[in-house]
């Protein structure tokens, strides 16, 4: 926006410091005048007497205070030149800041030292304001990243298909069109995905009750032929769990959490989902069999594209690296938290908490990762 220039900050301290100083002045030669001089004796007729008089002291002191006025005034300018300076001196290194964030450097951070004041809280919050700009910045880089490089390998397949079948006519033209299918297939999943994700983090839906436990008896139905086709037994339990929330994206959720556990499993191994309804928080957990879990990979699990293990499946079940990013993403999204823990005889455990109608939102985020599907 374009302002006319004014007047500085420090400059108009330094007019309202020396104002404050002058007119005290001032106050106070008046009250010597009118309620000191008044009492001495009147010679302005210019008679001669040994004794003070009101005609010879309003002379010498008109003179002097006028050198005083003038001399309060200097130092009300320079001392309150140099105090709006010491005072603005944390505003100027904000500002900087500021300027160099606007640029691109969200790696530049104030750090102003000394007790806890407006500014120095000031100074603290802008501080984590840039710590988290630049990590949601980082995070943003390499998620897309990720997901270039995730789009552009169908892409390439699509076209290495393209180029054998081009130069050479005996190709079956069966299989070319059912590998081009199943390598569209996957990009469109993935496309879905990416849009997914950001729709949950624009929060850019309505919030209605819905039940848990009716979306996990639904999922389940859904994906109980997977289950079956890997000899996995699904068991869902639980009561009514209202929560609030997209019932669509709540639906995405449970969906993710339910396949990665089919995914990631073993072969005649368990999924156990079960919802209960807490004080405050609707809960449900989602607890599998499978390989065991590094510790060291449960705080990156939820991150787009990362991956606890190798994939037990290797067909169209496996999914586009995005499944517990997603969870995450719509959990946050809804206020709510994500617990990822692994069991100790191997899998994964996830509980997630949204809020119930009526309770009033906080907002809250924790996870801790398992694998992803």
């Amino acid at each position: 926006m374009d302002r006319r220039p004014g007047l500085s900050a420090r400059l108009r301290l330094t007019i309202s410091y020396a104002a404050v100083v002058f007119v005290t002045g001032a106050v106070l030669l008046a009250v010597v005048w009118l309620y000191l001089l008044r009492y001495v004796p009147d010679n302005s007729k210019g008679l001669i007497g040994i004794s003070p008089n009101r005609y010879l002291l309003s002379r010498i002191f008109g003179s002097a205070a006028a050198v005083a006025m003038a001399v309060l005034l200097v130092l009300g300018l320079v001392g309150g030149w140099f105090l709006a300076g010491r005072m603005l001196a944390p505003v100027t290194r904000i500002a900087d800041a500021a300027r160099l964030a606007a640029q691109g450097s969200l790696s530049h951070r104030i750090r102003l030292a000394g007790r806890r004041d407006e500014f120095r809280e000031l100074a603290d919050v802008f501080d984590t304001m840039l710590d988290q700009l630049e990590s949601q910045v980082a995070e943003q880089q390499r998620f897309a990243a990720n997901a270039s490089h995730e789009l552009r390998t169908p892409l390439a397949i699509s076209r290495t298909l393209l180029d054998v079948a081009r130069n050479d006519p005996t190709y079956d033209r069966a299989e070319l069109i059912e590998r081009l299918h199943t390598v569209n297939t996957r990009a469109i999943d993935l496309t879905e995905a990416l849009l997914l994700l950001s729709r949950a983090d624009r929060r850019g839906f309505a919030r209605e009750p819905v039940d848990l436990s009716l979306i996990a008896e639904d999922v389940v139905e859904t994906l109980l032929p997977l289950a079956d086709q890997f000899s996995i037994t699904v068991d869902v339990s639980g009561e009514a769990t209202p929560a609030l929330g997209s019932e669509a994206l709540i639906l995405r959720m449970v969906t993710n959490l339910v396949q990665n556990a089919i995914v990631h499993n073993q072969d005649g191994g368990t999924v156990t989902i079960h919802t209960e309804s807490g004080p405050d928080a609707g809960v449900l957990r989602v607890e599998n069999t499978g390989p065991r879990l590094p510790s060291e990979l449960l705080p990156t699990l939820t991150e787009p594209f990362r991956r606890g293990t190798e994939r037990i499946r290797a067909d169209e079940h496996a999914g586009v690296g995005l499944g517990l990013a997603i969870v995450h993403s719509i959990v946050r999204a809804h206020d709510g938290t994500l617990d990822l823990t692994p069991r100790p005889g191997g899998g994964l455990v996830a509980t997630v908490r949204l809020r119930r109608p009526g309770t009033p939102g906080t907002r809250r985020s924790n996870s801790r990762s398992g694998s992803s599907g």
